[in-house]
Formats: structure tokens, sequence, C-alpha cells
């Protein structure tokens, strides 16, 4: 099912953390505009080895050539997911988590200068605990998500996302990665240069160390909504669209 396929791959978009599907609306309108197969399911953002089986689980059942593409954690989501999914013919990242084997979210934020987001989150228990779902989630403060989640889109859209914003499990932070994906598939990392979360050092760093076909975005970390155009030109040519 890799490059010899015949059958085009579809396109499947992995959100992170603070947002949902819907941040990936204006990428999705590109695609299909462009005659490719999107898929945009929910990340449960609970924890890495549970929110990569089920991305992993979604993967499979299409059956057809896909391109994981993973923004924010979702990169750590599709980097874990796509090892045990044959049909992963290609990863995209964008501003997103590259982790190698054993490494974290939080190891790689560590490794490079501080950026705003250090300040900018909050720890809040979970409002109803099911089974053995973790105890506290992680927000951005309400009157800081704007500037440092998305400074280069209208105040009024930011404000928007702020107030619905979707936590992530505190735990997932420091969930360690297995074998990474983009060891064996071909990878695609678009570097957002005005990213006040995940620092564009750390980004260039993962991009090189993956040997990734690296893209360059002006864009905040929210640069899935505010460069759509040119996270899609990206997809379409991991998926063999754009060459």
């Amino acid at each position: 099912m890799h490059g010899s396929s015949p059958v085009p791959p579809a396109i499947v978009l992995v959100h992170g953390a603070f947002t949902d599907a819907s941040s990936w609306a204006g990428v999705t309108g590109l695609l299909r505009t462009a005659g490719m197969t999107v898929r945009a399911p929910a990340n449960p953002l609970r924890g890495l080895a549970q929110d990569a089986a089920h991305l992993g689980s979604t993967v499979r059942a299409l059956d057809v050539p896909v391109v994981l593409v993973g923004h924010d954690y979702g990169g750590s989501v599709i980097t874990q997911a796509a090892a045990d999914a044959d049909n992963v013919v290609a990863l995209c990242y964008v501003a997103a988590f590259g982790p190698d084997a054993g490494e974290s979210v939080l190891d790689i934020m560590n490794r490079f200068a501080p950026t705003p987001v250090a300040d900018a989150t909050f720890t809040a228990a979970a409002p109803t605990r099911i089974h053995d779902d973790p105890a506290d989630e992680l927000y951005l403060r309400r009157e800081r998500f704007p500037q440092v989640y998305a400074a280069d889109l209208p105040r009024g859209l930011a404000e928007v996302l702020s107030a619905a914003q979707r936590p992530i499990a505190c735990a997932a932070l420091t969930d360690r990665s297995g074998a990474p994906a983009w060891a064996s598939k071909p990878s695609w990392y678009a570097v957002a240069t005005a990213d006040r979360i995940l620092h564009p050092a750390a980004q260039r760093f993962m991009a090189q160390r993956m040997a990734a076909t690296e893209h360059v975005l002006d864009g905040s970390h929210a640069v899935v909504l505010s460069r759509p155009d040119g996270v899609a030109a990206m997809i379409r040519e991991a998926a063999g669209q754009g060459r």
C-alpha cells in the first residue's frame, strides 16, 4: 500500500491540546477542494498510549493508504500510532511534537528556552473521573490564550477558541513514546516561526532529527487556523499531489 499503490491516500488530521477537530476546518476545506479524502477524528487527550490506540484503530479501519497529520501534542500521537498501522505512508507535523523513543512532551520543551506558555497554564482536577481517567487536567488561562496560542488570529476568534478549549490530561505530557514511526516513514514538518508554545528552535530540531522535508510558515501555534493554505500545501506534497 506504499508509494506504488494507485489508491490515493486519505488524510487524517489529529489536533493537539487546548483545541478540538474544528481547528482543522480551513485545512479540511482546502484539501477537499483538491479532491482529497479527509478525516479529522477527535483526539481524547487522555494519555499517549490511550490516544495512540484510539487513533490507530481509526486509521486501520480506513483500509486505504493514509497520510497522518499532527498538530501540537497530536504529533506525539501520530508518532506512536503510525508504528502499528501498516497503511500509514507519510507523516506530517505542524508545530508538533515528534518524540524519540523514551521521550516525552515535557522532555522536549525543557530542552529549549522557555516560551510564554510556561506561566500561562493552570492545573485543575477533572470534574468527574471515570474508571482510570487521569485526575488532573491542564488548561491555558483564558486571558492569556489569545496572546500565547493565537496571536495572529483576530482577537474575537482567539477568545472563542479560549472559551471552547479542551484540556489535556497532565499525565499525557510526561508519557514516554515508544519507537518513533518517523524513523521508518517519510516525514514533513511545518515550522511556525512565531510560536509561543513550542519554541521554533525545538521544531527545527525535531524536523532535522527526523530528516523531514521542512516547510517554514510565518504563524503562531494556531498556524493550522492562521495559515491553512501553507499547511494544506505541505500535506498535498506529502500525499504526492503537490509534486
